[in-house]
């Protein structure tokens, strides 16, 4: 029996009895059951985060979510407040699990959204007061010669 397994089962004992009451015979009865299972699953806690920490940089970006390799939680993007909980920035993260130094930590699916609402908005094209339409561009054109006319005409007289 392992180490880790004979640990495990301990804790879970160690809850259950403060649950409910048991007696002596019965916590050392439950503990070894559990760690024979414990031990024929092969799970261990060490193991856990091998595979945690096996996962591919690849499989951590979804469709739908965002994989934490650091911990393990799914987000819909992995923002810097909860890389700094790991203590790591985002440069620092991307380095450890080979992420391109560029690429989001957002899933897919609000990539896609966030792609679409920008082409949307159109923000490289001028809009609002400061740009005049075709029509009020031609409207206003003979206005400004109109104008034009008249100052020279009224510098004319003034001078002569």
């Amino acid at each position: 029996m392992s180490e880790n397994s004979h640990q495990i089962a301990l804790e879970i004992v160690k809850a259950q009895a403060s649950v409910r009451p048991m007696s002596e015979e019965e916590i050392v009865n439950m503990v070894i059951k559990l760690t024979r299972s414990i031990s024929s699953l092969g799970v261990d806690s060490h193991s856990e985060e091998t595979e945690k920490s096996e996962i591919p940089a690849n499989k951590g970006i979804r469709a739908n979510s965002v994989l934490c390799l650091e911990c393990g939680k799914t987000f819909k993007l992995i923002t810097t407040r909860h890389l700094a909980s790991h203590g790591l920035t985002p440069a620092e993260y991307r380095e450890k699990y080979g992420f391109k130094r560029k690429e989001a930590l957002v899933c897919k699916n609000l990539q896609k959204v966030r792609k679409e609402k920008m082409k949307s908005m159109q923000l490289w094209t001028r809009r609002g007061a400061g740009k005049p339409t075709e029509e009020e561009a031609k409207a206003a054109k003979p206005i400004a010669v109109k104008v034009r006319v008249k100052r020279q005409a009224a510098t004319a007289q003034n001078i002569s």
